[in-house]
């Protein structure tokens, strides 16, 4: 078989499995499995395929089909445009987290002319991939970054994600519930928690439910988190600090109001790339 038969193929299993891409899913499987570019597929249309590959791929399709994601297949997800390597360990990065990195950035780049590069301090809680504080790191590399996370299986990810992207000791770790064993205080706190409901995970798509859920739970509301970080975060952070959410845009009033409760001020909400509120952030005095 050609790698055009064997695409159409992929294609043609995962359309019956209703994937909702099945063009884009098997070729990005294809190109992996062949160690090249998803851009090169066209050029090796006329290809022969061994079976022995060919069998692999469909290995991998009914891996697909079966609800697990393309990214878990690979073992690799682009965030921010950086590669990271991912498993069934974290959540698979997604676009409208890179919304959560935005806004830190302004805050940040708003911040710098009040205080000196050197002294601004970052941590990144529920870090999971280490996708966030890599990203920030990457794109400030005069922060101070560190990260947490009470899993640590998903900080042998981080580690290794950190480490490849950005060299050793680039980002502390910490193994904590959210800043439990984290040392000292910081001037900007960032997280993607967990913030759906327990009673909604059943009811979400097959590859969301193969990923933690020590990542997904967020209690009967969503909110159990996010508050013990709000009150946590309330003595954590430097005059004038500040932290970022994720979260789910109905959440965003009830999160408001804790913040406000707790002391925070000069909320802000940031919408995401279909116009959802996506982000919440709030300062302390």
């Amino acid at each position: 078989m050609t790698v055009r038969d064997v695409l159409l193929e992929g294609t043609a299993l995962l359309h019956s499995g209703n994937i909702d891409t099945p063009d884009l899913d098997a070729a990005l499987i294809l190109a992996w499995l062949l160690g090249v570019e998803k851009s090169r597929l066209v050029f090796m249309w006329n290809d022969e395929m061994s079976d022995a590959v060919f069998q692999s791929y469909i290995t991998l399709m009914r891996r697909r089909i079966e609800g697990e994601s393309v990214a878990y297949i690979t073992g690799t997800k682009e965030f921010w445009g950086l590669s990271f390597k991912v498993n069934s360990s974290v959540l698979v990065p997604r676009p409208d987290t890179e919304i959560l990195v935005e806004a830190a950035l302004n805050w940040i780049r708003r911040r710098l002319p009040l205080r000196p590069k050197r002294g601004l301090c970052v941590i990144d809680v529920c870090t999971g991939s280490g996708a966030i504080a890599a990203a920030l790191k990457h794109e400030c590399p005069f922060l101070s970054v560190e990260a947490s996370d009470i899993s640590e299986a998903a900080l042998d990810v981080a580690r290794y994600n950190i480490r490849s992207l950005l060299g050793d000791g680039a980002i502390k770790l910490y193994q904590s519930n959210l800043l439990d064993a984290v040392p000292g205080k910081f001037d900007l706190i960032v997280s993607n928690p967990p913030y759906i409901p327990t009673e909604i995970i059943p009811s979400l798509s097959k590859e969301v439910q193969k990923e933690p859920l020590l990542a997904l739970d967020g209690g009967a509301d969503g909110l159990d988190i996010i508050r013990n970080l709000i009150s946590a975060a309330a003595d954590r952070l430097n005059p004038g600090g500040r932290i970022f959410f994720e979260a789910d845009s109905g959440q965003m009033t009830a999160i408001k109001e804790t913040l406000e409760e707790t002391g925070f001020t000069e909320i802000e909400i940031v919408k995401d790339l279909a116009g959802l509120n996506r982000v919440i952030g709030g300062s302390r005095k």
